[in-house]
């Protein structure tokens, strides 16, 4: 059983870690900006305590 390996460029594994990073802070700013000024209280509520499970100011 053979395996073919694929070696990207160097241009090509730069773009991949700028879409992960690009993916990772929309999501960072999704759960900041949506689950932690959300309107539901239980949505909210869960937000407000893990933030406080870890360490993050918040008020």
């Amino acid at each position: 059983m053979q395996s073919q390996v694929t070696h990207l460029p160097v241009a090509a594994r730069q773009v991949g870690r700028l879409a992960e990073s690009l993916m990772a802070m929309t999501l960072g700013l999704f759960i900041v900006g949506v689950v932690g000024f959300s309107h539901i209280d239980v949505i909210h509520n869960a937000a407000h305590d893990v933030r406080h499970s870890n360490a993050f100011p918040c008020h």
